[in-house]
């Protein structure tokens, strides 16, 4: 896994949104925000949904963060 999305719940948390309750209520799906936790895939439009409630960018909800050499 390479991307990171600790920075999406650093930015609700300082918001003091309640992160999966928020995200749900608002049309992210339980099973996408369970993703999200677990740092693996969503697609653009989950994105897309999450920075126009947020009023952010793409990069202040995640992170690339390089696979260690002994996982390669």
């Amino acid at each position: 896994m390479s991307i990171h999305y600790s920075k999406l719940f650093a930015l609700l948390k300082a918001k003091g949104y309640s992160s999966t309750y928020w995200l749900r209520q608002r049309g992210v799906h339980p099973i996408t925000v369970n993703k999200l936790k677990k740092n693996e895939c969503v697609n653009t439009d989950t994105i897309n949904l999450i920075c126009r409630l947020l009023d952010c960018q793409p990069g202040d909800l995640m992170e690339y963060v390089p696979d260690s050499e002994d996982e390669k």
